[in-house]
């Protein structure tokens, strides 16, 4: 069974719950308007989820998401996983997913608001402090689920205060709102004769349909938890060689440290998916290599790691990069021209006094503008823009910069006009598109950055600077998030080292010539 199949099938059982969770807990939260409102939401809430499609689709979403998850726990490498995916899987097999729709479907039991609250509140409070329980362990492992699944996606940080606020809300309303129903209810309980006629009023399951559901609940997890100890057998009986190797991105296809060399065996190997080819296009990688996370060899192989495993699965976890995200943003590279013949003739406190003070002026320049300095490397630096807004915004602060840099050294140059044999001049290259971001290094050295090809691309633009004797270069990536019209400087399409396809870009000889943003 193909594991982008299961995937995208468990996905998809998982919003049809996620829908019945949003939409009952949004009934729940009418208790805070009355019970009658309760009522009137519980006969739409019923339309829909008692329907012959709606039945189909929950308890066909309730099964293929428990089998599939069994499934994927059984086809997994190793159980050694991020403490995020542990806890989802763990709420998960606690969750009961057998509630009073089961006394519905199999005995015809009807269920309104006032009964159901009634029971919960009244009756058994117990059993109601197990449902609640219940129904928020299912939000909860809804909510690391659709953050996991949403947390690569360029707008996601955006959106993220606005979706946490809302996954915050709806089941704290819910709860407030069953809190005011019953003590509406209560008010009720308290008039001579109410709950008798309640309770006659209602087909309630009298004492061996009780037991009937009783039996059926606890068939459903003697069977669930007979399957979880099957899966963990076979998973024992499964031969796995057991060659560490690196993996930074968890098995997800989204790397490529986990690349090994078939030496044997190669043709009894199925195919690489999507993914897998996307990545292996990606790098380069050669026919005879494959992406040991993808590859499910159905005989013996004899493989190669191709990246020493220094770090293994439990460490990359726990590590800062585990936490990269792939996002969009704007990249900035400078560099001092002439830096290496002035330094041959200054000694060398002198140089660190220098630099100094160019860092000073190119930092603040970046600061001031939205940026974040990311390395200082010689006499060049690299500058991230847009981490939080996204592209178009990062793109205006990074010309805005580019402006600002340019002045501030030509200021600086000013000031140490006695003491330099020519005006100091700068080249600047930016450029826009997706990388990774996240805090990387190693011991006591972890630091904000960016790799990928944008990143790559970047550098390469202020090489051009001196190409082109210009003082900035931009993508035009860069001018199209700016909304930036550089129609009127030259325009190139420059070659990309180790990059297939040429970068369109406008060559700024003097960035005082730049439109104001």
């Amino acid at each position: 069974m193909s594991r982008v199949f299961v995937r995208r099938l468990r996905l998809g059982a998982a919003f049809v719950l996620l829908a019945y969770l949003i939409l009952h807990f949004a009934n729940h939260a009418l208790g805070l308007v009355s019970l009658e409102a309760m009522g009137a939401g519980r006969w739409w809430f019923l339309a829909l989820w008692r329907s012959a499609p709606g039945t189909l689709a929950l308890y066909g979403a309730i099964t293929a998401h428990g089998l599939l998850a069994l499934w994927l726990l059984y086809d997994r490498r190793t159980l050694r996983m991020p403490p995020w995916e542990a806890t989802q899987y763990a709420i998960g097999l606690l969750v009961d997913v057998v509630s009073t729709r089961i006394a519905w479907w199999r005995f015809g039991v009807d269920d309104p608001y006032q009964r159901i609250v009634l029971g919960l509140s009244l009756q058994s409070p117990e059993f109601g402090a197990r449902q609640t329980l219940t129904l928020v362990l299912a939000w909860l492992h809804a909510c690391i689920g659709v953050h996991y699944w949403l947390r690569f996606r360029s707008w996601y940080p955006r959106a993220l205060p606005w979706l946490f606020t809302v996954a915050l809300l709806l089941p704290t309303l819910a709860l407030l709102g069953f809190v005011v129903a019953g003590r509406e209810v209560a008010a009720l309980a308290r008039t001579p004769g109410w709950t008798e006629a309640m309770l006659r009023s209602v087909h309630a399951a009298g004492p061996a349909e009780a037991a009937r559901l009783v039996a059926i609940r606890r068939g459903f997890l003697d069977t669930y938890l007979i399957a979880l100890v099957v899966v963990f057998t076979a998973r024992g009986g499964r031969r796995l060689a057991g060659i560490p190797h690196a993996s930074v991105c968890g098995g997800r296809g989204r790397c490529s440290t986990c690349r090994v060399r078939i030496v044997g065996g190669l043709e009894g190997l199925p195919p690489p998916r999507e993914a897998e080819r996307r990545v292996l296009a990606r790098v380069g990688a050669a026919p005879d290599v494959r992406l040991a996370c993808q590859t499910r060899p159905a005989g013996d192989v004899a493989v190669e790691p191709l990246l020493a495993p220094s770090v293994v699965p439990a460490e990359a976890f726990g590590t800062d990069v585990r936490q990269g995200r792939e996002q969009e943003l704007a990249v900035l590279f400078a560099d001092l021209r002439g830096f290496t013949r002035m330094a041959e003739n200054k000694l060398p406190y002198d140089v660190v006094f220098f630099l100094n003070r160019y860092f000073e002026a190119v930092g603040t320049a970046i600061t001031g503008a939205g940026g974040v300095t990311n390395q200082f490397t010689g006499d060049g630096v690299m500058a991230l823009f847009g981490i939080e807004s996204g592209p178009a915004a990062g793109s205006r602060q990074a010309l805005v910069a580019a402006r600002a840099m340019v002045e501030r050294v030509n200021a600086l140059s000013a000031e140490l006009a006695g003491d330099l044999p020519t005006p100091l001049r700068i080249g600047i290259g930016i450029h826009a598109g997706p990388a990774v971001v996240g805090r990387m290094g190693w011991g006591e050295s972890f630091y904000l950055t960016a790799v990928g090809d944008t990143v790559h691309v970047a550098a390469r633009l202020e090489q051009a600077t001196k190409d082109y004797a210009a003082e900035l270069v931009v993508s035009e990536d860069v001018a199209r998030h700016a909304t930036l019209d550089l129609s009127h400087f030259p325009a190139h399409d420059l070659s990309v080292r180790n990059r297939a396809g040429k970068v369109a870009i406008r060559v700024i000889d003097h960035v005082t010539n730049l439109p104001t943003i």
